[in-house]
């Protein structure tokens, strides 16, 4: 998993309006708000993926990105949300739900399946090499990652969570 957390494990750095958060941009997105979209069984389903999360930063204020900060803080989001439903397509019987979550200093995402694989970046990475890029670019970009395992044994959620443009 990622170690690039900028904070602790459940720390996720100074509240909005303190020292060095940006009080514009915690105004601007709603506190805790989930975007549900479901994916089993249509087609289509990364395009549709990158659709519902591009509308979801418009709504949050992400976009049109006001700065370079801000656009490659969203291009992070749609790229992270692009990699891991097309993992759930080509790994895990396709993905069942794309979920997102917005706070002021975090948007976590999670794509649902019912595979049982465990995604994990290939080592050593191979730049190189076609495919197999997916979870890299989602370690790289994100401030965390990680695979919850469903109660009733089959499928998992794997989640991914990026810093919000300061």
């Amino acid at each position: 998993m990622s170690t690039t957390r900028p904070y602790p494990p459940g720390d996720l750095g100074p509240e909005p309006g303190s020292a060095g958060a940006s009080a514009a941009s915690a105004a601007a997105t709603p506190a805790g708000q989930v975007r549900r979209l479901r994916l089993a069984g249509t087609r289509g389903a990364v395009a549709r993926g990158r659709d519902f999360a591009r509308q979801a930063l418009h709504d949050w204020g992400w976009l049109p990105a006001v700065g370079a900060d801000q656009r490659a803080a969203a291009e992070d989001v749609l790229l992270v949300v692009s990699e891991l439903v097309t993992n759930a397509c080509l790994h895990a019987e396709g993905p069942e739900e794309l979920r997102l979550r917005c706070s002021a200093k975090v948007l976590h995402l999670e794509v649902s399946d019912l595979g049982g694989g465990q995604p994990a970046p290939r080592s050593p990475h191979r730049p190189g090499r076609p495919g197999g890029h997916g979870m890299f670019i989602v370690q790289r970009l994100c401030l965390d990652w990680g695979v919850v395992r469903n109660t009733d044994g089959t499928g998992k959620t794997v989640w991914a969570e990026l810093a919000a443009p300061s």
